[in-house]
């Protein structure tokens, strides 16, 4: 599977107030930064686009969330703490002009950077959307609408519930068993799969108590508002994904939400449209 070899660079930044952020990188050191933020319990290791960022002069950076992988335990934290986060980590690696794509999970964390203004444009692609916003109603398949509903009760429980279950082999279990054919197909080649499954050994590597952080987070209302975003975004989705974590209406909703946003729905591509058309997605993040 291409766009999925192993870093170039692997580090660490320390941020004024002590704490650790992991980060892995692909491609030049002058390319144009592009952060990564990853899918639900996802580490640094797993990059995208990896076989064209050389010759598109992009510098890949994959960032572990507080309290995943080789970054330090935030408790508390909220999405708008990442990107204070992100904020001082492109600050002190002299990263200007930094752009974001957010995948899956990740996608509420690249869109609070935007929002924030840390980014200059971003990508979201097989975007996790605001489950708990009301204009989904019931839309929501019922085990979502369920976790949803135990968020908003009672957010300190579903943290906890969360860690409880939480474990890389849960994870591969989980989504490999959402994703229909074309995504398992890519999800269990022999590369891909050795690539995702140590991401997700290293991102449980403190245990789950940041995967269950970031899902808490993910299921809750989004403190920020899309319509004051004031930087370029598209949105990726493929038809093929069944993903119910995803987003309801494949981003229709979200695209009108953000001013100026441009969607791009792929009637043939799956969850997986981040490696089946990184350089199409890289391409036109550049662009902006």
């Amino acid at each position: 599977m291409v766009g999925v070899r192993e870093p170039d660079r692997l580090g660490q930044t320390t941020l004024a107030d002590g704490r650790r952020l992991g980060w892995a990188e692909w491609g030049p050191e002058d390319g144009v930064p592009v952060m990564l933020c990853p899918g639900a319990a996802t580490s640094r290791w797993l990059g995208f686009g990896t076989d064209v960022v050389g010759e598109l002069r992009v510098r890949l950076m994959s960032v572990d969330r507080p309290g995943l992988g080789a970054s330090d335990p935030a408790p508390g934290r909220t999405l708008l703490d990442f990107a204070s986060d992100v904020e001082r980590l492109a600050a002190a690696r002299g990263l200007t002009g930094l752009r974001a794509v957010g995948f899956s999970q990740g996608a509420p964390f690249a869109l609070a950077c935007a929002a924030a203004g840390v980014v200059s444009a971003m990508a979201l692609v097989s975007g996790g959307d605001e489950l708990a916003n009301p204009i989904f109603g019931e839309s929501l398949v019922p085990d979502v609408r369920r976790l949803v509903d135990a968020v908003a009760a009672d957010p300190v429980a579903a943290e906890a519930s969360f860690a409880g279950f939480g474990s890389a082999q849960v994870m591969w279990d989980m989504v490999t068993g959402m994703s229909g054919a074309a995504d398992r197909e890519v999800y269990t080649s022999p590369d891909f799969a050795r690539a995702y499954r140590r991401a997700l050994d290293e991102g449980f590597a403190q245990g789950p108590s940041g995967y269950a952080r970031d899902t808490v987070l993910a299921m809750s209302r989004w403190p920020f508002d899309p319509a004051e975003i004031a930087v370029p975004v598209d949105l990726w989705y493929g038809g093929q994904d069944t993903s119910p974590v995803h987003s309801p209406d494949f981003g229709e909703s979200l695209a009108r939400r953000i001013p100026g946003a441009v969607r791009h729905f792929l009637p043939e591509a799956g969850g997986a449209v981040l490696w089946t058309h990184a350089g199409e997605i890289l391409r036109t993040l550049l662009a902006r």
